[in-house]
């Protein structure tokens, strides 16, 4: 610790220094009632903070202003937090319902128009292919215009038979898929009836 040069006020008014007594080592002066100072030096890191936290004082009321909004907040905050939540539900069922009513009058306008007879002629004409009395209808299978695959067999005009018996086939198909172990992939019959 630092050692500071200290005086007796005694001793300067008389011209004598506080170390020179009679003899007692300096207790002389202070057996005069002369008093001896001791200076004191803070640390200079803490003089920033410390001084705003030497001057904050707390009375009564700003300590009882505080508790009351420390209370205010643990009381308020799980209502608030609720009513926030419900106000949120609130919304999303609001927007729910506009969702649906605008269904609804999507779907009474298309009610509407199946009320309509050239409306229901229409859909009738693309959806079931009828046509009116005294009209032909043509159905074009391939309107994307892909090239059609040539045969290698000629079509030939006289009618013709098929050599499988489809009874036979059906009911095998169906005692091979009821009594097999076999995955359906692998499952698979092709019988044919003999000439």
């Amino acid at each position: 610790m630092p050692s500071f040069p200290t005086r007796n006020r005694g001793a300067s008014a008389s011209g004598r220094d506080a170390g020179s007594g009679s003899g007692s080592g300096g207790r002389g002066d202070a057996g005069r009632g002369g008093s001896r100072r001791v200076p004191v030096a803070l640390p200079e890191s803490d003089e920033a903070t410390g001084n705003w936290l030497r001057s904050i004082r707390f009375s009564g009321f700003s300590i009882m202003v505080l508790s009351l909004l420390v209370l205010f907040i643990v009381v308020l905050a799980p209502g608030l937090r609720i009513y926030l939540e419900q106000r949120q539900q609130l919304a999303d069922l609001r927007a729910a319902v506009a969702a649906q009513e605008e269904e609804i009058d999507t779907l009474r306008d298309e009610r509407a128009r199946y009320n309509d007879p050239a409306y229901l002629k229409a859909e009738i004409r693309d959806r079931l292919f009828y046509v009116m009395p005294g009209e032909t209808s043509y159905l074009v299978m391939d309107d994307l215009g892909q090239a059609v695959p040539e045969r290698s067999a000629p079509i030939s005009e006289d009618i013709q038979e098929t050599r499988v018996d489809w009874v036979q086939t059906l009911f095998g198909s169906a005692m091979i898929a009821g009594l097999s172990d076999l995955p359906p992939d692998q499952l698979t019959t092709t019988e044919t009836v003999p000439e």
